[in-house]
């Protein structure tokens, strides 16, 4: 059996993952142990925690393995430079050193990472490179149940490649098509998240939330449909894509795009980060968004013809677009769909470990159980009761320890029935993106003030930004047009019409914020604008104390559903350990936290005008 490390670092997204025999033993973020949001820093935390969840050291490593090849990307940033010349000069002499300095001698800087951990003989360690996408389609295929599939790869660029078309069979990953670099994808809906006011490579999810505020019948949402479509981006056939570099400067320049011709193109400014959304930004994420979802579809019907097969596997950042991902399943163009849970270049490090398991080492596939191999995410590190009083005694923290989970569960559902809201943290922490119920926030979702309270006094971050519901697996026809699990919150799907309020007839004259506080639906606080929502299937088999905790809200108020949103504060990443749980707890307006089997309340409310003192208080050297 092959000890496999995988890793990805020093762009955005760093983390680590650990395969042993073709079986996914850890995988974790970089950010979650240094608190460092996106950070691109060698995942040193991340790797500690991986070698000693398999208990190994560096020596008994049989490989490991970055998840791109620097010097291929190195050539196309070199040819890209010189294709532009004698433009891009300011941004060469900024980009040059750094690669010279660091990115060119990454063999280097690899080996000394690790050194810092411990001490290796370097002369044994087998370090292997593999290319960005196949670290991408393998972080997919392999942990999926399909024999053989389609693979979909979507995102930025990696070496060159933008988007890619494969097919996966057994321990075989071969690709047939490839989109490059400077057309992509990613790079699109980048740019629009930038002309929109968010940041690049952070806050495409934020653009994602704001596109169900368009209005797609309003003349200026299709005429920004057409101005994409006509300057911006040439979609073909085939789902491939051609982007004028006149409108763009990422490839050479220091910004996204070229702001005087877009604002020509579109009518409207750059919106400032922070700075009041207005319908006509609501309307332009509703085009961009649309636009995306043409793409896509597109290529997943290109996929499926050179193909034919009935199943596909996607990853890459642009297969986190969990609403182009709803759209394509609706058009059934595949029977199976399967999206890797961390699709962005942190699950680029599990993909890496799994290509070099599969492909250089030849190793079996493992069986998959239930969905998939990936255990439902939950890769992360847990921790025992002794850390936990540890915590509590250095925090001087007030908590109860309830034994019994069927009565400490039973307890929390009906607080959670009485509009308290509970930071939820239980055993192994999620690998992605998403929080699935080990790492959560858990409140009603039927409370129509839910979502307004959560935004503003629990994550305190924009007011706009939608909620996901965590629903039993075996209740989801009660409440979506769901034709599949979706245990990793990838899919949108819409609600039923059931669930649906009429709106008044002057829905759409409404402002923004308006239309945001209109009753939608009987669950409210996770129905989007355009009666849609984010799905998270809840299944015994990977969670069973989450899914007890809904059954037992269900038997409660009859609804078997539940706000779940990430365990953090705005700018922050989710919360990794006990302590990081406890100051999020006490620094935000949350009503309860559990911990395991520990339940912890305010003794005394926080003065909530001088939160930062509650943060300061809360730092341990």
């Amino acid at each position: 059996m092959k000890k496999i490390l995988g890793i990805s670092a020093f762009y955005h997204d760093s983390a680590a993952s650990l395969v042993v025999g073709g079986k996914i033993i850890a995988a974790a973020q970089e950010e979650r142990f240094t608190r460092e949001k996106h950070t691109p820093d060698f995942p040193t935390q991340a790797i500690i925690y991986c070698l000693e969840e398999a208990g190994l050291k560096i020596d008994d490593l049989d490989a490991v393995v970055f998840y791109d090849k620097p010097l291929l990307k190195f050539e196309r940033l070199i040819e890209t430079y010189y294709a532009f010349s004698p433009k891009g000069l300011i941004s060469f002499l900024k980009a040059i050193p750094v690669w010279i300095n660091e990115k060119m001698f990454l063999k280097k800087k690899i080996y000394a990472g690790l050194k810092d951990i411990e001490k290796y003989d370097k002369k044994q360690l087998k370090l292997l490179f593999t290319e960005h996408h196949l670290s991408h389609a393998a972080s997919a295929f392999y942990p999926s149940a399909y024999e053989k599939s389609a693979i979909l790869t979507i995102d930025g660029v990696g070496e060159w490649c933008t988007a890619s078309i494969g097919i996966g069979d057994g321990k075989k990953i071969t690709f047939l098509k490839e989109l490059n670099f400077p057309h992509s994808v990613g790079l699109l809906y980048s740019a629009f998240t930038y002309y929109l006011g968010f940041t690049v490579n952070s806050g495409e999810y934020k653009l994602m939330g704001l596109a169900p505020y368009g209005n797609p019948e309003a003349s200026e949402t299709k005429k920004f449909i057409e101005q994409i479509k006509t300057h911006l981006v040439e979609i073909k056939p085939d789902g491939s894509v051609w982007l004028d570099q006149a409108y763009y400067n990422y490839a050479s320049g220091l910004r996204m795009v070229k702001e005087k011709k877009w604002e020509a193109v579109l009518g409207i400014k750059r919106r400032l980060p922070e700075s009041e959304l207005l319908q006509s930004h609501g309307n332009l994420a509703f085009a961009i968004q649309h636009v995306t979802e043409e793409i896509v579809i597109l290529m997943a019907k290109e996929a499926k013809r050179i193909t034919g097969l009935d199943s596909l596997c996607m990853a890459g950042g642009v297969a986190l677009n969990c609403v182009a991902n709803g759209k394509l399943l609706e058009a059934n163009i595949f029977k199976n769909i399967y999206v890797q849970s961390a699709s962005g270049d942190a699950g680029g490090a599990l993909g890496a470990a799994l290509a070099a398991s599969h492909t250089y080492f030849e190793e079996d596939r493992v069986s998959t159980s239930f969905y998939d191999s990936m255990q439902g995410s939950y890769l992360g590190p847990d921790y025992s009761e002794k850390e936990i009083y540890s915590m509590c005694k250095k925090t001087k923290a007030v908590f109860e320890k309830v034994s019994d989970f069927s009565n400490l569960s039973a307890r929390i559902a009906k607080e959670i029935a009485n509009a308290q809201v509970v930071g939820w943290f239980q055993g192994r922490m999620e690998f992605g993106p998403r929080a699935l119920g080990n790492r959560s926030i858990l409140a009603d979702a039927r409370n129509p003030e839910m979502q307004k309270k959560l935004n503003l006094k629990i994550k305190y971050r924009e007011s706009f930004r939608p909620f996901a519901p965590a629903v039993l697996a075996d209740d989801c026809d009660m409440y979506f047009h769901m034709q599949q699990a979706s245990p990793y919150m990838l899919f949108v799907a819409p609600i039923l019409e059931k669930r649906r309020c009429e709106l008044p007839e002057n829905y759409f004259e409404m402002d923004l914020m308006t239309r945001l506080y209109q009753e939608r639906s009987k669950v409210q606080s996770i129905t989007h604008l355009d009666f849609s929502a984010r799905v998270q299937t809840v299944h015994r088999e990977t969670n069973p104390r989450f899914y007890q905790l809904i059954e037992d809200f269900k038997a409660l108020t009859g609804d078997s559903l539940l706000i779940n949103t990430s365990f953090n504060v705005r700018g922050e990443p989710i919360v990794c350990s006990p302590y990081d749980a406890y100051r999020c707890f006490m620094s935000t307006e949350m009503d309860l936290l559990v911990i395991n089997d520990f339940v912890f309340k305010k003794e005394a409310q926080p003065d909530w005008e001088n939160k930062e003192k509650w943060m300061q208080q809360f730092k341990l050297d």
